[in-house]
């Protein structure tokens, strides 16, 4: 297989074959991907009621302008799709903006932590909330029992994902279908009961948030329930017209989610209200999972039941696509010279890169276990420090498009648009999110722990960052060719088999 080089003037390379099976994936398992791995119905159940602590009915609001950097961002990623459609998506694209060091970590290394870190959340509530559903609610309050079940739906995932996308996207048709009945219906459900307040436009008022701060911390909450529309890029290179259907995409798929959200945010208030006492959103109680709280009120427990089983499906459906993205991104850095070549190894027969698949499944696993044996509660702030690694990545990716595309501004308004301005006003917000976050994350009363006076999701969010400064140092000292040559320069491509 022959490598394919860039030129010294920065022309980007090709895309070369890394041995992955293309024009498996058309534009409906694109966005279908896009949209489970946001795990729509787990995010608005967990997100929803946080958000509503903090501004009231104006939720609505919070999660029209959360919408915002993520819309602005998607444009960025369509464009340097177009021009780089690439599994490895922001490590090849920040590398080629601002070279291989910031590739490697801001564009590799903080999206894969990020990834890594969710796929132990997701997998522990899929199997909590898995028990439930089986009624083997003893189980369920045992955090043995969870572990053990999460380990198994890992295992159980990480085979179906080695099979492959087509497999997988087929997969992800019904899980996503169950998700967005299961919440249009509640939804539906909660608008037509009696006594259901009449939804008003006023909830979405951006200027009616009580300060800077409660504004900022409400956004900032939001990011968290858009997260994860990227990963359906990582497919570009199995997808039918790489260069146009992915980037198509993640505005359809971005757009469907901030219509689903706003529907179930508008249905919930209308029904509960935002009061802080019984069912209402503005009761502490219910914002660890309001579709839980309300789902026996409008639907009735059998019903209800669905709903709980959507959650979890939701949950599992996220823990696949992250199980098809990320192994894509580290085939990528492997192909270009990044990381150990055993991370390209494709499947003789259904053409994943099973090694990486596998690793990360592995990786999950005994990451979950470790935060379980270390406390509980170092899980839960381990989650909320995702939001640290979101801001980062999203922010430098938009800021390469801005810096990429710099010689192309002045060719016509529409490049100046969608390739300076919009994805530097994404980028900008971005980073005054991660600023914001990482500032509000010092408190030692963020979150659930706390270590010499310094909140726990402080130091997880930007120590996952920070750690990896020593393992760059590492990988730079047996990769020197990718660590000289990032920007131009692209390894011979192999495919190995098991």
């Amino acid at each position: 297989m022959n490598p394919t080089a860039g030129t010294r003037s920065g022309t980007p390379p090709a895309p070369a074959d890394k041995g992955l099976r293309s024009g498996s994936v058309g534009l409906l398992a694109a966005v279908a991907l896009g949209l489970s791995s946001v795990a729509p119905a787990y995010s608005i159940a967990v997100t929803l009621g946080l958000v509503t602590l903090v501004v009231g009915h104006l939720a609505p609001a919070a999660l029209l302008l959360g919408f915002v950097p993520i819309l602005l961002t998607a444009f960025a990623f369509r464009e340097l799709n177009r021009e780089m459609p690439d599994c490895g998506t922001t490590f090849v694209w920040t590398t080629r903006a601002f070279g291989p060091l910031a590739g490697w970590l801001g564009g590799g290394w903080v999206v894969q932590i990020a990834t890594l870190i969710a796929m132990t959340a997701l997998s522990q509530v899929g199997a909590g909330y898995l028990l439930q559903v089986l009624g083997l609610h003893g189980l369920a309050d045992s955090t043995a029992a969870v572990t053990a079940t999460a380990v198994l739906l890992l295992a159980a995932l990480t085979a179906v994902a080695r099979r492959g996308v087509r497999i997988a996207a087929s997969l992800q048709y019904v899980l996503l279908a169950l998700q967005l009945i299961a919440l249009f219906g509640f939804g539906a459900a909660a608008l037509a009961r009696p006594g259901a307040a009449t939804p008003s436009l006023s909830w979405l008022d951006p200027f009616a948030f009580g300060g800077l701060g409660p504004f900022a911390e409400s956004v900032l909450l939001c990011l968290f329930i858009y997260w994860g529309w990227d990963a359906l890029i990582t497919v570009n290179e199995e997808t039918s017209d790489s260069d146009r259907v992915p980037g198509r995409a993640v505005l359809v798929s971005t757009f469907v989610l901030l219509g689903t959200y706003l529907f179930t945010a508008y249905a919930a208030i209308s029904f509960a209200g935002t009061g802080g006492t019984g069912v209402g959103l503005g009761n502490a109680d219910n914002a660890s999972d309001v579709l839980a709280t309300l789902a026996p009120s409008v639907l009735g427990g059998a019903l209800a039941e669905v709903v709980r089983l959507a959650v979890c499906v939701s949950a599992l459906s996220a823990l696949l696509t992250c199980l098809i993205s990320s192994p894509r991104g580290t085939l990528s850095m492997a192909a270009h010279g990044a990381l150990p070549a055993a991370f390209a190894r494709i499947h003789p027969v259904h053409r994943t890169p099973a090694f990486g698949t596998t690793v990360f499944g592995a990786a999950a696993a005994g990451l979950l276990v470790l935060l379980d044996l270390v406390s509980t509660r170092f899980l839960g702030d381990a989650i909320l420090s995702i939001g640290l690694l979101i801001a980062c990545y999203y922010g430098i990716t938009a800021l390469a498009c801005v810096w990429y595309f710099r010689r192309q501004l002045r060719n016509s308004p529409r490049d100046l648009l969608v390739k300076g301005v919009m994805p530097l006003l994404g980028g900008l917000m971005m980073l005054a999110a991660f600023a914001r976050s990482a500032h509000d994350m010092l408190a030692a009363d963020y979150g659930s722990t706390s270590f010499a006076g310094i909140g726990g999701v402080f130091l997880l969010g930007v120590g996952s960052i920070a750690l990896g400064l020593p393992v760059l140092l590492a990988v730079r000292s047996r990769h020197r060719r990718f660590f000289a040559e990032g920007r131009t320069a692209v390894s011979e491509l192999t495919v190995t088999e098991d």
